[in-house]
C-alpha cells in the first residue's frame, strides 16, 4: 500500500516555494517564509510563517502540514528538529551544484506525486549546464585563461564566497575561477587589501543577500584600487537561488563571465 501525496506543503526556502509553484503544486502550499516572493500571483494568497532563520515552529505545527519543504543552508537544525519532534515529515534538501540540482528536483517531484513535470525540469537543467560546461572546456582547449573572479554577498564586513558553494560551481563549470576558493570559511569576511591582493578578473557583487548598487562597486574600487571596469553588479537569485531557475542560472554564469552564451 502506498502513502497518499502530501496535500499541505510548507515551504520555509523561497527557491523551494517557487519549485513548488514551476512543479504544478502551489494549491497546496499552506505556508511560506516572508522571504518567498516568486511568483507574486501565487505566493500572495499564501500565509507567511516568519522567515527561513525564525519561522513559526508552534504555528506551522498547528496547521498538521503532511510535508515541510526546508535547506539545510538557508534553514536551522533546531527548527527542523523542533518540527520533527512535533511529528512533522520534512523534505530536506542541500544541493551544491547543477547536478545536486537536477537530483533535488527529482526527489520533490516524486514527493508532491509531480514527476513528469519534475523530470522536465531537470532534464533540461541537465541538457543546459551541460552544454555551459562543454563550451567553457572549449574556450580552455583553445588556450583562454579561466576568468578570476571574487563574489560578494555582504557590506560591513565585506564577505566573499568559497569553492564549496552552489554560486562558485555555477561559476566554475562556466569557466570561472575563485580567486577565494581556498578560504577556511565557506563565506569569508574580506577587507580591501585582501582583494587587491587576489587581484581577480572581475568583482560580482550580487543583488541579495545584501542588495549591492553601483555606489558600493565605487567604494571598493576606491578602497581596492583595483579597476572599476572590473566590478560587475549581478543577479544574487540567478546564481544562488537552486531549483527552478537554476538551467538559467547556468547559462547567465557563462554570460556573466564571458559575455557569451546560448
Amino acid at each position: 500500500m502506498t502513502s497518499s501525496p502530501p496535500r499541505r506543503v510548507v515551504s520555509l526556502c523561497p527557491s523551494l516555494t517557487e519549485l513548488v509553484f514551476a512543479l504544478g503544486r502551489g494549491d497546496r502550499l499552506v505556508g511560506r517564509t516572508r522571504f518567498c516572493h516568486t511568483p507574486a500571483a501565487g505566493v500572495a494568497r499564501v500565509p507567511r510563517l516568519g522567515g527561513t532563520k525564525n519561522p513559526r515552529v508552534e504555528r506551522i505545527a498547528a496547521l498538521a502540514p503532511d510535508l515541510v519543504l526546508m535547506n539545510e543552508e538557508e534553514n536551522r537544525r533546531e527548527d527542523a528538529e523542533a518540527l520533527q519532534a512535533a511529528g512533522v515529515p520534512l523534505h530536506v534538501s542541500f544541493p551544491r551544484d547543477a547536478a545536486g540540482t537536477a537530483a533535488m528536483i527529482r526527489s520533490l517531484g516524486a514527493a508532491l506525486d509531480a514527476a513528469l513535470a519534475a523530470e522536465a525540469l531537470a532534464a533540461d537543467l541537465e541538457r543546459r549546464a551541460a552544454a555551459v560546461r562543454a563550451r567553457a572546456a572549449a574556450r580552455r582547449a583553445a588556450g583562454t585563461a579561466p576568468v578570476r573572479w571574487a563574489y560578494l554577498i555582504w557590506r560591513r564586513p565585506w564577505m566573499a564566497v568559497r569553492d564549496d558553494t552552489f554560486v562558485s560551481a555555477l561559476l566554475d563549470a562556466a569557466g570561472g575561477e575563485n580567486v577565494f576558493a581556498g578560504a577556511a570559511a565557506r563565506y569569508p569576511a574580506v577587507d580591501a587589501a585582501a582583494l587587491a591582493a587576489a587581484a581577480p578578473d572581475l568583482v560580482l557583487l550580487a543583488s541579495e543577500p545584501f542588495p549591492f548598487t553601483d555606489a558600493h562597486a565605487d567604494e571598493l574600487a576606491a578602497e581596492s584600487g583595483l579597476p572599476r571596469a572590473r566590478f560587475r553588479l549581478v543577479d544574487g537569485e540567478l546564481l544562488s537561488w537552486h531549483g527552478a531557475r537554476t538551467a538559467e542560472g547556468a547559462e547567465y554564469a557563462e554570460q556573466v563571465l564571458t559575455g557569451a552564451g546560448p
